[in-house]
């Protein structure tokens, strides 16, 4: 977790922060706690990971003493549509990656499925 991210959420909850959950390597029961000191934010009981907004990874003390960093989790592979066919995205060149970053996702609305026939003319008639 960013140090930026960790004093937000010190912020939020300045009576500090636990964490409890499953350690991302070993699988085993882990609490992670971070309190706001004097000299700073203190974390303790293992690590914490935000690899996206909401998403969190722990591991506890042992494990991260193996090893830093987070590794053994699945990347989601990205499909889209380029020049007529799908191809994963991070295949693509570096342009069109660009462009596909600078593209505006939009949620289509809800469909109304339980309009009759004669209410739909109703509608179509105003």
């Amino acid at each position: 977790m960013k140090i930026e991210r960790l004093h937000e959420l010190m912020d939020e909850h300045p009576d500090g922060i636990e964490w409890v959950g499953k350690c991302h390597d070993c699988r085993h029961e882990v609490t992670v706690t971070a309190d706001a000191k004097e000299d700073g934010i203190h974390v303790a009981g293992g690590g914490v990971y935000e690899t996206a907004p909401g998403r969190i990874y722990l591991k506890c003390e042992k494990c991260l003493r193996k090893k830093l960093m987070l590794t053994g989790y699945q990347e989601c592979e990205v499909y889209a549509r380029i020049v007529g066919y799908l191809r994963p995205v991070k295949q693509w060149n570096p342009g069109k990656q660009a462009e596909f970053d600078d593209r505006k996702m939009f949620d289509q609305p809800e469909m109304v499925t339980d309009i009759e026939p004669d209410d739909y003319l109703l509608m179509n008639e105003k």
